[in-house]
């Protein structure tokens, strides 16, 4: 069903025309165009929210976070995101290094590098 003006006046109308005429890329285009330099990315060969784009936000957002019952806070979605890209990158195991590193250093090293000194 096309959208219809209803009962809006011509000043809040106005910018509507394209949508309402069924040319609702005129309104996208018109809205966004000095934002995107479409040219430079075409000339550059990158993709522009093509079925890459999408495919890959849907593997690592959507296949893990709309699980259905599932309930995410900021933190927890965020840590799990994170951890996802850099698996589908190939880069965990690089991470897990320097994320064992890391927790050595909090819980080992730097406990032990002051001992208390000894009483004779």
């Amino acid at each position: 069903m096309p959208a219809r003006p209803g009962n809006l006046g011509q000043q809040r109308r106005e910018p509507l025309h394209p949508a309402v005429d069924g040319d609702s890329n005129a309104v996208t285009a018109n809205a966004t165009a000095p934002f995107l330099g479409y040219d430079t990315a075409l000339a550059a060969g990158w993709p522009i929210a093509t079925g890459v784009i999408e495919g890959a936000c849907r593997h690592l957002i959507g296949d893990r976070l709309d699980i259905t019952g599932a309930r995410w806070g900021l933190q927890g979605a965020e840590a799990v995101l994170k951890l996802r890209a850099l698996w589908s990158n190939g880069d965990f195991p690089a991470y897990w290094r320097f994320h064992l590193t890391q927790e050595h250093q909090r819980v080992h090293q730097a406990r032990y590098q002051h001992p208390p000194a000894r009483a004779a």
